[in-house]
């Protein structure tokens, strides 16, 4: 059963219009008032449960009454409810308004992601050099290890949410991190580089010329650019719908860290095409994930809207 929870505070002057607003609403469960126990702010305190398909116009009608201006609104999903009630509610619903997103709450994760931390930046390291080790090795599991290490996802997908919302603060933000990320993370992969080069850390295949996984990496081409446009979908409908398993498929699909690996690994061994062709694959990964994120989070809000819209009329 999928349920929001709404904790909200406000004046006194704004409990009545909303709680005519709540129990107008069939969606709407649990309806609980606490007058005057809120002290910070003073005010009344109420609780609800949604079911999910109707919280975006819930939260709508609430933020309409400007109750996010003057208190605040407070949304958790409901892990587990056991109600003979709700279960009606639901089964009575078509299926749009039982798994429709709560857009704000997908947003404010991705916001959320879009934040660069120092880890953010020792992550992309460590990734890097986890790839340049599976590059001089020859281990493709490596290099599935680095992607998964590899943070980045979350910048791009919070550049890709800037440009669709316009927002150009966000954008600039998610574009430093990555530019200033991505180069660290080669400076030091390159320093690490070099230096196993002249140890002759480097497998002895890599060293007579055998490199498959670097090959693999820095020779882009049409199936490169398919991966990163599939990826790139099948990641914003992840962080829509909560499918962690998928976003899991899209971290070691797409070759950006391992990229960035081989440009350090290529110049500390002085194969200069091998890294213009990983830098290309580095910025034909990143743009085409940007550009297909802005894409697929327009297409799926209208999907849904037009689903909800059908599904209101369907119910009406």
């Amino acid at each position: 059963m999928d349920l929001i929870h709404f904790r909200m505070v406000m004046p006194p002057s704004l409990t009545r219009r909303t709680i005519d607003l709540l129990s107008a609403d069939d969606h709407v469960l649990n309806l609980v008032v606490l007058r005057s126990v809120s002290n910070a702010p003073d005010g009344d305190a109420l609780e609800c449960d949604v079911m999910k398909g109707a919280a975006n116009e819930v939260l709508a009608g609430l933020r309409g009454l400007g109750i996010d201006r003057s208190g605040s609104i407070a949304v958790d999903d409901v892990e587990m409810m056991f109600s003979r009630h709700a279960e009606r509610i639901e089964a009575d619903q078509p299926s749009t308004l039982v798994h429709t997103p709560l857009w704000a709450a997908v947003e404010a994760h991705i916001r959320a992601e879009g934040t660069y931390l120092p880890s953010f930046y020792l992550f992309l390291v460590i990734a890097g050099l986890i790839g340049a080790v599976g590059i001089m090795s020859n281990s493709q599991i490596l290099i599935v290890a680095a992607m998964v290490v590899g943070p980045e996802y979350n910048a791009i997908v919070s550049i890709a949410l800037g440009i669709d919302r316009g927002n150009r603060r966000r954008v600039r933000e998610g574009a430093r991190a990555l530019t200033a990320g991505f180069s660290l993370a080669i400076v030091v992969t390159l320093g690490f580089s070099a230096l196993s080069r002249a140890f002759h850390f480097e497998s002895d295949a890599f060293q007579r010329g055998l490199r498959p996984v670097s090959q693999l990496i820095d020779t882009p081409n049409f199936f490169s650019l398919v991966v990163a446009a599939l990826a790139g979908v099948v990641g914003i409908v992840s962080l829509t719908e909560a499918r962690a398993s998928a976003l899991l498929g899209v971290f070691i699909s797409v070759t950006t860290i391992p990229a960035a690996s081989d440009i350090a690994v290529s110049i500390a061994f002085a194969d200069w095409s091998e890294a213009r062709g990983s830098l290309f694959q580095l910025l034909l990964n990143v743009v085409v994930l940007v550009i297909v994120g802005v894409l697929t989070l327009r297409l799926q809000r209208r999907f849904w809207r037009r689903a909800e819209r059908r599904a209101g009329t369907q119910e009406g």
